[in-house]
């Protein structure tokens, strides 16, 4: 799956105008999250870092979220009826980025059709269709003053165009109700299909994020139902339909049992694909059921990555135990997208 975000720093539907945006009132149905029933995993083996251990590392620890903004915002996204990946996938970060005012809004619902084994978001047959969606999450972006907008969505292989549509329809939204803001969409990888692909990128988001994860090596275990040559092409057709006006990004976990040169190697994999914005941080188990942790990385492992993946020649970098792909997205921008953004504030 991929993940939505809204950040400070930073469609509506076709034919919809900014009135009736802002007095679109939130679907009459309900979506509730159900456990997730059937989530990914495999059996732990022999060494590996058991799901009940007693203690994390303490570079790992973070503050228990419940300060007044996170209350305030967790009142405000839920009257409206929409989901964030923030809670969804567990994000150990939910507390800092909510207390600052920001939030990452997953759109298309909350049940993905397929089953990663290290993700927390509940595999199911969707149900979700709300076409006024689009308006409601610009409204909360509008309402909460936000300079940058992150905008993901479960992978919906159940829809003709992948989910694409529903990405134009926020891109949109938000361009109209809250114009200074930048957006950033984390999409699936529509299966590879251009046409999707080429409706989403002709929208001109300020960056299009979509994240490889881990190492290819990997993905029969981590990510089924996915392949690391797909995901690299998508970023590469992304970079060549929307030119300079569109900025790429993707992310990786480490912990699942890559080494630091098959790290390196996918960097080199993703730069060949013209990837210019990079992400990486520690993968947690959200349960017992999903992969489990091979090893954590100390913090110097991650300043390593950090400085092999610039000198690879990406233009901003982000690695770190507790970055993710939409954490402090705004300040992870290329120097001439981070200028304009603080320009747009």
């Amino acid at each position: 799956m991929s993940d939505t975000v809204v950040n400070n720093e930073g469609g509506a539907a076709p034919g919809a105008s900014a009135g009736s945006s802002a007095s679109a009132a939130p679907a009459e149905r309900v979506h509730v999250t159900r456990s997730r029933a059937r989530p990914g995993g495999v059996a732990q083996a022999e060494g590996q870092v058991p799901f009940k251990r007693g203690r994390k590392p303490p570079w790992l620890k973070v503050p228990a979220p419940g300060g007044p903004n996170y209350r305030r915002l967790k009142e405000t996204i839920d009257a409206d009826n929409l989901h964030t990946v923030c809670e969804e996938a567990n994000c150990p970060n939910v507390g800092e980025c909510w207390e600052r005012g920001t939030a990452t809004f997953m759109i298309l619902g909350d049940v993905c059709t397929r089953r990663c084994g290290f993700c927390n978001v509940q595999t199911g047959k969707p149900t979700w269709n709300d076409p006024l969606e689009p308006l409601r999450v610009a409204n909360q972006v509008k309402a909460m003053g936000l300079r940058h907008a992150v905008v993901t969505s479960v992978d919906r292989d159940d829809l003709p165009d992948y989910g694409a549509s529903a990405f134009v329809g926020v891109v949109r939204s938000i361009r109209m109700m809250a114009p200074g803001c930048k957006v950033e969409i984390l999409t699936p990888d529509f299966r590879g299909q251009e046409m999707p692909l080429a409706k989403v990128v002709a929208e001109k988001p300020d960056v299009f994020n979509h994240n490889v994860e881990t190492v290819p090596r990997l993905y029969p275990i981590a990510r089924r139902g996915s392949q690391f040559a797909r995901s690299a092409r998508v970023l590469k057709m992304a970079k060549e339909m929307g030119g300079d006006d569109v900025v790429t990004k993707s992310g990786l976990m480490v912990g699942l049992g890559e080494s630091f040169e098959e790290m390196v190697e996918t960097f080199g994999l993703l730069r060949e694909h013209r990837v210019q914005v990079l992400t990486v941080g520690q993968y947690l188990r959200p349960t017992e059921n999903h992969l489990p942790v091979v090893r954590y990385w100390h913090p110097e492992e991650f300043e390593a990555l950090e400085k092999a993946a610039y000198e690879l020649g990406f233009e901003s970098v982000a690695a770190g135990p507790l970055v993710r792909s939409s954490y402090h997205a705004d300040q992870n921008l290329p120097e001439g997208k981070r200028a304009e953004s603080l320009l747009a504030s």
